[in-house]
């Protein structure tokens, strides 16, 4: 193994093995060093897994309405979590190959180990099989990610569990408390409630999905109260009492209490800057764990970068996409764009789905824009009606222009059935600054769900069909 490279990538999630390959692919040497399995948190114990769960539960929830479309069973729809979990890791696994057999394939130095950031870029590995190595990059990018938050009185164990370990349960528990209600609380809320736990969420904060526009959140909250949901906020959690079966009681509020099967703790991710050394470098972490760049990734040692979920920008796989694609950019002396990060596409995969791209309402009125807003439902549309999914709404802000007509997009954000497949156009549109005019010409495929975003668009040019 060589000991020089152009780049040296430390971390194999997201933003390092996609620094690592898009690199690779514009001839650099490459060298990626990681941990555990390539992927990171994302693939292995994140975003993959749970939507997979989610998928499981998507297929519940339709065979319990089967006989809507006439279709009938015999009896409730049991599951097999057993079933599901090897269904979920054989996803897992397969694409955690994938992404070695393309590091393989663009010759990317694989070292599976924990790598430490010294002076003059040296990166010290520390492998799984005991033995060390010493690497050095022209460039070297920072890219460790994140774990779950933690709180006091609720450790890891027994009945507790985060994101990380509820993924490997081997059964759907009775009942279930999700602490926090941001989006991956309301996420496995979700999953759990549609695979027939009986939920509660508890959330320090007045409402569940705090900064989601308003219109949107009060669609969540009523189809998640149908689910029967409990949703608690403005409560803090006190600690919990274990039981000799295996639960447990949640203490909450004031001196009110919940008793539960499973607790989940969701309370929010810490970037993991814990085993990269950094002695002898110019690379400062900020006293909440996040590692300080600037709009191009720099650290403040020079040729070292960081991106991810390690630096204090929106913790999304796709933006550490961007990021990494930034970094390269940048070392290679082209000259890129910065990450626009107030508008890049979000998306929450519970159900109803949410995704949105730039700001909603409340927050463009605060940015000083005078706003002209259409909102559609999803219960008029047909194929929305056809699939059995008619909860939900589309919803475009858009800068009022002189004459009182609506301009240039904003925000576009939907709930509803399938939105995180559909916000494409709507991401295109906010950051293509495109007016509601030039969005209202293109067409949408009849029957579908997308023609309400294009009905909705149309809406604001102040003439429409569907009233």
């Amino acid at each position: 193994m060589s000991d020089q490279f152009d780049l040296v990538v430390i971390g194999g999630g997201p933003g390092g093995y996609s620094a690592a390959l898009y690199g690779a692919s514009a001839g650099l040497k490459v060298a990626l060093v990681e941990k555990d399995a390539l992927g990171g948190t994302c693939l292995n114990r994140g975003c993959i897994p749970a939507k997979a769960f989610l998928e499981t539960a998507a297929v519940k929830r339709h065979v319990d309405h089967s006989s809507d479309f006439g279709i009938d069973t015999a009896g409730d729809a049991t599951v097999d979590f057993a079933r599901t979990q090897q269904r979920k890791q054989g996803i897992v696994d397969g694409l955690v190959k994938g992404i070695g057999a393309m590091c393989k394939g663009r010759k990317v130095e694989v070292l599976n180990g924990v790598g430490s950031l010294g002076a003059n870029r040296a990166v010290s590995v520390a492998m799984a099989d005991g033995s060390s190595a010493t690497i050095t990059g022209d460039s070297v990018i920072l890219a460790t990610g994140s774990v779950p938050r933690l709180i006091p009185n609720f450790e890891r164990g027994g009945p507790i569990m985060t994101s990380d370990e509820v993924l490997d349960l081997d059964h759907v528990p009775a009942r279930v408390a999700v602490i926090g209600g941001g989006a991956i609380g309301c996420e496995f809320a979700s999953t759990f409630a549609d695979l027939g736990s009986k939920v509660t969420i508890l959330e320090g904060l007045p409402k569940i999905l705090p900064g989601l526009d308003a219109d949107v959140a009060k669609v969540v909250q009523k189809t998640f109260k149908k689910k029967k949901i409990d949703i608690r906020t403005g409560v803090m959690v006190n600690g919990h009492t274990p039981d000799a079966d295996g639960g447990t009681t949640v203490h909450f509020g004031d001196g009110d209490s919940v008793e539960v099967d499973a607790v989940v703790v969701s309370v929010g991710r810490r970037p993991f800057a814990d085993q990269l050394g950094l002695d002898g470098t110019g690379v400062v972490v900020d006293e909440r764990g996040f590692v300080a760049v600037d709009e191009y990734c720099r650290t403040g040692e020079p040729g070292v970068y960081a991106v991810g979920d390690l630096i204090n920008t929106p913790q999304l796989a796709h933006v550490g996409y961007a990021e990494a694609i930034l970094v390269v950019k940048h070392l290679l002396g082209e000259s890129p764009m910065p990450v626009m990060y107030d508008r890049v596409p979000w998306a929450i995969y519970c159900h109803p789905e949410v995704a949105w791209a730039g700001p909603d309402e409340e927050q463009a009125r605060a940015a000083g824009h005078d706003v002209v807003v259409a909102k559609h439902p999803f219960k008029f549309n047909s194929r929305a009606q056809i699939l059995g999914e008619t909860e939900g709404l589309v919803k475009i802000i858009a800068k009022k222009r002189p004459d009182g007509g609506a301009g240039q997009v904003l925000g576009v954000h939907m709930v509803g059935p399938w939105v995180t497949e559909q916000l494409s156009g709507g991401y295109l549109a906010v950051n293509w600054e495109a007016s509601v005019d030039e969005v209202a010409e293109f067409l949408q495929p009849h029957p579908s769900l997308s023609e309400l975003f294009g009905e909705t668009a149309l809406s604001l040019t102040g003439r429409n069909f569907n009233g």
